[in-house]
């Protein structure tokens, strides 16, 4: 195996930048450290990131992200049949990728799903749902420190079940909580997240789901449930942007081998990206068909350990620290659109700021409409070409 060709150009540019060029290429480095954009609980002891340079645009944006019309779904930059849809608040919710539970119920009907990692490699999901609402989503599992962040930027709602006293703590004292806060941890009990054996042998843990629309009932009643609005609006296109560019048809992802290892391939013919898992087709439990998607993002953030414990499952000695993953500031992404794989920057710069993304000359860069993948990899995840058109990522 040999290092993709695109990666050894880009150090070659980066040097040429550092002597006064400009490059058009972002490179994969750390989103500048901050205080999170909660209220904190005073820590026992401060995460440390490692030092590494930050990145800035090569120009000042000339274009600006502008609000779709109100019939545009801002998630996926399609229409909706009935625009009083939109008239309701997002719903992210926290989704199991053990093995033991798949296929998850509702993941094909998310706008958005963030894929990241957890304690011990494995990974989990935080699935944004607006356009649809599936019949049933889960299994619900416990939050993490990322999940402060995905509900404020959706201006949406978080439900979840579980979470370490130091998480949960950050949420009682973040600008989510009362009333964005969705769990039995919380108070919201039966109607709102119900048990379902779906397997006869599952595990009590892998039996907890709900209902996007039961919920957005419970954002009534706390006053809650309306369209949000956002300061800054990601990019849509359906025609490919005219920039730079490699042919990529497959990539993965390998968290952990042979258990969670995301892959997509390319399916000229629909446009869309087609999801496995460790060799499996992952399909939706509700329809039975594989999940897809329009744009697959890797995402490179600062991956930080923080103050709070994490109990290994399964394990009742196996302890291990937290993640932070820093999803603010800015930072380097891949955006796979149309069998084409685009070297971009992400940003987000306030806490109600939706993702976007920009070109190495400042300009906007827009997903293809319909729904997005995003994976999120440390800064230090390397990646081969296992043939042409074939990349692998490894965090």
């Amino acid at each position: 195996m040999r290092n993709y060709r695109w990666m050894m150009g880009l150090l070659l540019i980066l040097m040429l930048s550092g002597c006064g060029g400009s490059s058009g290429v972002p490179e994969a480095t750390a989103t500048p450290t901050r205080t999170p954009m909660v209220e904190e609980v005073t820590p026992t002891a401060t995460a440390i990131a490692t030092a590494t340079p930050t990145i800035e645009p090569v120009v000042e944006p000339q274009v600006q992200f502008t609000p779709p019309p109100p019939d545009v779904n801002p998630f996926t930059g399609l229409r909706v049949a009935d625009p009083t849809l939109l008239d309701q608040l997002p719903i992210a919710i926290k989704v199991s990728n053990s093995r033991e539970a798949r296929p998850q119920s509702g993941l094909g009907s998310a706008d958005w799903v963030f894929e990241h990692l957890t304690e011990g490699r494995i990974t989990r999901f935080t699935a944004v749902f607006y356009g649809l609402s599936p019949e049933r989503v889960g299994s619900v599992r416990s939050g993490r420190l990322l999940d402060l962040e995905i509900p404020a930027m959706i201006g949406g709602a978080f439900a979840f079940s579980g979470g370490s006293g130091g998480v949960k703590e950050r949420m009682r004292g973040s600008d989510l909580f009362p009333n964005r806060i969705m769990s039995p941890d919380f108070g919201a009990g039966q109607l709102y997240f119900y048990r379902v054996q779906l397997q006869s042998d599952l595990a009590f843990e892998h039996t907890l789901f709900t209902n996007p629309a039961v919920l957005r009932q419970l954002a009534t009643e706390r006053g809650v449930n309306q369209r949000p609005q956002f300061p800054v609006y990601t990019a849509f296109n359906e025609t490919p942007p005219l920039i730079s560019a490699d042919p990529v048809t497959y990539l993965e992802v390998n968290y952990l081998m042979n258990y969670c290892t995301a892959e997509w391939t390319y399916n000229a013919t629909s446009g869309l990206w087609q999801r496995a898992i460790a060799g499996q087709i992952h399909t939706d439990a509700l329809t039975g068909e594989q999940i897809t998607a329009a744009n697959v993002v890797l995402i490179y953030a600062n991956h930080v350990e923080s103050e709070f414990w994490e109990q290994m499952i399964g394990d009742s000695s196996g302890w291990i620290r937290s993640l932070e993953i820093q999803l603010w500031g800015q930072g380097s992404a891949l955006v796979f659109r149309d069998g084409q794989m685009y070297s971009v920057f992400w940003k987000r710069e306030g806490r109600d700021h939706l993702l976007t993304f920009w070109d190495g000359a400042g300009q906007p860069f827009p997903l293809k409409p319909g729904n997005t993948w995003f994976q999120m990899v440390p800064l230090n995840t390397t990646v081969q070409e296992l043939s042409a058109g074939r990349l692998q990522f490894t965090p």
